[in-house]
């Protein structure tokens, strides 16, 4: 019978798989139409008018042969701006990047590059328009320069005042998925292959941008190496330089004059929470609760699962409960937030100290699920920390791993206080009426939402201080500040737009072009694409307007 089971789960994987594929087939196909129609149109509308300084988009991390999520809202961008008669040039990679960071083999950084699949997708997307091919040029100076150098010289390295070591780090550390990486395989290695390649990237864009002096430029979150360059470059310049990235709502994009991958947010202050916008947020909040949520296109919590007897029988024989919830340790966001620590490990070592005093205390430690998503699996994980450092042999520590599906709301409404690095359920637990501290920067520490101690010391005390108190009264503005910014994140900078994209049927984080008349892309026709060129344009903020109409167009397609 167990064979048979077996045989028969195996012939409906390929199933699936071969399903997979005519969805895989049939959308590119129906995209590379919407390209194409899209494109004459917009090529049609815009006419014979001037290409002097023009708007440069650059997005060449994005996506490999499919259309990703960044891609689209690129290409829609610049597809708006031409409609309404404004220059856009693509910088568009071929066979510029030695190696791409999406192409990089982590095991071999000198194995073939995915180039032609590449450039094919981009010949469709950028069809007629105005592009700029980046190819690669050696420099033997800047070669022998790095072949010289350890890990450490490679990370202060610069050239000719370009931060190149620093401005490929994050990158690297992406790409390795890993923080600590001086000893890892290949790592100095690559780090020098991306310094080489950043800067043949930094020596055709600046030749083009003085030569062309674009009005404004627009690139993928800035922190892989090759956005990265082309951003330090345009900020060198003083051309306002702009970042997107995924938003926080299905089919949303952020863009920013600051880095999309902190997710810079000026909370408005006359924003009032009515009860409609509250009943707004509550009715998302309680769709989030239950795990019905995605994130670029990925939703974290296929089950969620309650606290267990299990779990109730261990917890009453403490004084109280702390949940720690941890990070992924390369993720983009990480550079932000690594300011009173190092690193999320480095902070978690500090708690580790903390739960060795406070025996009477059961600390649950909440691994993130995004530690095992697949194809981007962290090779330095909290549970590798965990098991290192023997923390399961302390009596009043419960680890929760990044597979288990235990609601992490449960464990809040139970909760003391909560601890966080970074993530945003330190946002959701303070919306939710609990005590939170904050062992690293994030969007919403300059609130007042969460505590967030300045120096390790005060973390410390801070913590320490809470966990003696008998009763800790929190105060109701953190409460009324998280409600406020999680409504103004999710309906006002989350910019949405599914009336141009859908979900890929087959590929989480990648798109299918809707059909949609290409008039809809100008900003008389569609809201967010006001904002957006309001924004790239004229130094607007990128926010839809704060009024219930604007809000309520959000989830309106």
């Amino acid at each position: 019978m167990a064979d048979s089971l077996s045989g028969y789960g195996s012939i409906r994987a390929l199933i699936n798989r071969l399903m997979n594929k005519n969805r895989t087939i049939q959308t590119d196909a129906h995209n590379r139409r919407r390209f194409e129609s899209v494109n004459r149109a917009v090529q049609s509308a815009f006419g014979g008018r001037d290409r002097a300084r023009p708007v440069l988009f650059f997005n060449a991390s994005t996506r490999i042969d499919r259309t990703s999520l960044n891609a689209a809202f690129a290409w829609l961008a610049g597809s708006s701006l031409q409609q309404s008669g404004i220059p856009v040039t693509f910088l568009v990679c071929a066979k510029g990047l030695y190696p791409c960071v999406l192409g990089t083999n982590r095991d071999d950084p000198k194995a073939a590059l995915p180039c032609d699949r590449c450039m094919r997708l981009s010949a469709e997307i950028y069809r007629g328009a105005d592009a700029v091919p980046l190819d690669y040029r050696s420099d033997p100076a800047v070669f022998n320069d790095v072949e010289g150098l350890d890990f450490g010289g490679l990370e202060a390295y610069e050239r000719d005042g370009v931060p190149l070591g620093k401005l490929t780090l994050p990158s690297l550390r992406w790409i390795l998925r890993r923080h600590h990486i001086e000893t890892v395989e290949h790592a100095a290695r690559l780090y020098r292959m991306y310094i080489r390649s950043a800067w043949s990237v930094y020596l055709q864009v600046d030749e083009w941008v003085r030569e062309n002096q674009p009005r404004a430029i627009v690139v993928f979150n800035g922190q892989q190496y090759p956005e990265a360059i082309v951003k330090w470059i345009g900020d060198r310049a003083g051309i306002p330089t702009f970042t997107h990235e995924v938003g926080l709502m299905p089919e949303t994009a952020i863009f920013t004059a600051g880095e999309a991958t902190a997710c810079p947010i000026a909370l408005p202050a006359d924003l009032e929470m009515t009860p409609e916008r509250n009943a707004r947020l509550d009715e998302y909040l309680e769709a989030r609760m239950k795990g019905v949520f995605k994130t670029a296109g990925v939703q974290f919590w296929p089950e969620m699962e309650g606290l267990t007897p299990a779990f109730w029988n261990l917890a009453r024989s403490f004084r109280q409960v702390v949940p720690i919830f941890t990070n992924v340790v390369f993720d983009t966001s990480q550079k932000h937030a690594n300011v009173v620590f190092d690193d999320m490990f480095q902070w978690l070592d500090a708690v580790k100290e903390i739960i060795e005093k406070h025996v009477n205390t059961l600390f649950v430690i909440r691994a993130h699920p995004d530690e095992i998503r697949k194809g981007k699996e962290s090779e330095e994980t909290v549970t590798d920390w965990a098991q290192r450092n023997r923390l399961t042999l302390l009596h009043n520590v419960l680890f929760i791993g990044p597979g288990q599906f235990i609601s992490s709301y449960d464990l809040i409404r139970i909760a003391k206080f909560v601890m966080v690095y970074n993530s945003t359920i330190g946002l959701e637990a303070a919306a939710m009426g609990a005590l939170v501290i904050s062992g690293g920067a994030s969007r919403f520490t300059p609130y007042p939402i969460s505590e967030f101690p300045k120096s390790r010391e005060a973390y410390a005390e801070t913590v320490g201080r809470y966990l003696d108190a008998t009763e800790i009264q929190v105060p109701a503005l953190y409460q009324e500040t998280a409600r406020k910014f999680m409504y103004y994140q999710f309906f006002h900078v989350a910019l949405p737009l599914r009336r141009f994209i859908e979900p890929d049927p087959a590929w989480r984080g990648y798109v299918r072009i809707r059909n949609f008349d290409p008039s809809a892309l100008t900003p008389e026709k569609d809201e967010t694409m006001r904002v957006i060129q309001d924004g790239i344009l004229r130094g607007g903020d990128f926010t839809l307007p704060l009024t219930d109409q604007a809000a309520g167009e959000t989830e309106g397609e």
